[in-house]
């Protein structure tokens, strides 16, 4: 989920007991997600611009798009494009419908239904479909905005939110969640086309698994807290998410009142790893910070991911690397307001992400998307 209205926008849309094992693939072993043959995509879309001092990962780093309120842009599963959300700018939305666009040609089109909010949208296996949240059956119009200036921020966990699966021209919509409160922040395992979702139907908010028709829904956390905003690695044995930590009774009673509300409080997060079973949840980082949108390298070794660990007042989130044990952190974009959402595209070659970067005056809060060639071991 990305909630705008904040200078720094948290996932914004920001996702364990013993369970029966689901799993990526039925098979205990890691198993190889299919290759996918495609030409390679020659990006014309959007602009170069100019690079940022100490962003030595980042090489022609392109503006895709240009003005509004844009996040959460995931690839297609060959490469050829983008499905993300956005209101604002060009799309003319109040809130949030969700975008395709054809990174050879900058061409875009709406795929939501144009009512209500949307959030998270991801490609199926073979890119035959997609998928997004939706609250367009609860209201047609845009559930009320929680953002709270000058006070703590909080984002809406809106009840009338259910996952639609479609084609990608919009057509064909079918509803796969229908429980009362909040489901969304769904991906794919590129493996079996398992999806992984967030849902508040058990009282907590929770990660869960389901196939790609809605049936076979398995809980996989079970812990006091934000658990969510998950992505399967590359061979389909692991997920990392993003978690939140209560330290103690106050803060539980807290979460749980305004969870009561259709709110979160996203101030602690870390970034976590589980198995595709939802066993062996393990920290990665331990900062007591806003650590989220985390994203697995084509090594399946290590993570990125946003965090405002170095920011003094909260607001200036950055992408950092590091090992799926906790090592060897390193910051990856030096950009002085909000950097979030990265996603590599699938033959590891370029990472896409949101930001606040290079916006004209009177713009400042604009974020759009950004694609970058990605450097794995810079010079130094």
């Amino acid at each position: 989920m990305f909630e705008t209205g904040f200078p720094v926008r948290a996932s914004l849309s920001l996702t364990l007991a013993a369970v029966i094992m689901i799993g990526c693939a039925d098979s205990p072993p890691p198993v190889k997600p299919p290759v996918i043959p495609h030409p390679e995509v020659v990006i014309g879309a959007g602009k170069v611009v100019p690079d940022m001092p100490g962003e030595t990962h980042l090489r022609n780093v392109r503006q895709i798009t240009f003005g509004g309120e844009n996040g959460e842009a995931y690839w297609s599963n060959d490469g050829s494009k983008l499905i993300w959300q956005t209101h604002g700018g060009q799309s003319g939305h109040p809130c949030d419908q969700i975008y395709i666009m054809d990174l050879r040609t900058g061409e875009r089109h709406m795929v939501s239904t144009g009512n209500g909010r949307t959030t998270c949208a991801y490609f199926m296996q073979g890119d035959k479909r997609i998928l997004f949240a939706s609250t367009h059956l609860a209201d047609i119009k845009c559930p009320p905005s929680v953002w709270r200036p000058g006070r703590e921020y909080v984002w809406g966990i809106y009840k009338g939110y259910d996952i639609f699966t479609a084609n990608p021209d919009g057509s064909d919509l079918r509803r796969i969640t229908n429980t009362p409160g909040y489901d969304a922040e769904a991906t794919v395992c590129p493996v079996s086309g398992l999806i992984v979702f967030t849902s508040v139907r058990d009282g907590d908010i929770e990660l869960y698994s389901m196939e790609p028709d809605g049936t076979d829904v398995r809980r996989l956390t079970n812990r006091p807290g934000y658990d969510g905003g998950a992505f399967f690695s590359h061979d389909g044995t692991k997920l990392v998410q993003r978690s939140g930590y209560l330290k103690d009774d106050k803060e539980k009673q807290e979460f749980y009142a305004l969870l009561a509300k259709g709110l979160v409080k996203p101030s602690h997060m870390e970034i976590t790893v589980l198995d595709r079973d939802g066993k062996n949840f393990r920290k990665v980082t331990n900062n007591g910070k806003a650590n989220f949108a985390p994203y697995w390298l084509p090594d399946d070794k290590r993570i990125i991911f946003a965090s405002n660990m170095e920011s003094k007042d909260g607001r200036d989130f950055d992408l950092y690397l590091i090992r799926e044990d906790g090592t060897g952190q390193e910051k990856v974009t030096h950009n002085p307001s909000f950097d979030s959402f990265p996603m590599f595209s699938p033959d590891g070659k370029y990472l896409a992400f949101a930001s606040n970067r290079h916006n004209p005056p009177g713009h400042e809060r604009d974020t759009n998307i950004f694609v970058a060639e990605w450097v794995d071991a810079p010079k130094r």
